[in-house]
């Protein structure tokens, strides 16, 4: 049953991360992007830590993500930077008033490039 909810968390982040893509090759928004981006990673972690017996909680910041992912492999503690990047675009998108934070296309590619390799290392431990 963990193994199915699991897969399920992974799934719905793989349709988040595919829409994130899509949407940079299109030359979307890159608010758009950066949410989609963040949403994925979420849904990755709390996979992963679902399946080391954590309770769910439904919260949004990875870094306290990431910080609970770190107490299993200290790899995942590496990233509180990303966690704290895409949270602080996450929280600024979704919730005006203030105008849409702006970001460069390189630092995009870059954050993507970022939480492909790390949903990589979610997927093998899951393997």
């Amino acid at each position: 049953m963990k193994n199915e909810i699991v897969e399920e968390w992974f799934e719905r982040g793989k349709h988040d991360l595919d829409a994130a893509r899509i949407v940079m090759e299109e030359k979307g928004y890159p608010d758009v992007i950066m949410m989609l981006l963040h949403q994925a990673l979420e849904k990755y972690i709390k996979g992963h830590l679902i399946m080391q017996g954590w309770k769910l909680k439904k919260i949004h910041d990875l870094e306290t993500l990431f910080t609970e992912a770190g107490k299993h492999d200290k790899i995942f503690a590496k990233h509180l930077d990303l966690g704290r990047i895409l949270t602080a675009y996450y929280y600024e998108n979704r919730y005006p008033p203030g105008p849409i934070p702006g970001i460069n296309k390189k630092k995009i590619r870059t954050i993507y490039s970022t939480t492909l390799k790390i949903i990589k290392l979610f997927i093998k431990k899951h393997s």
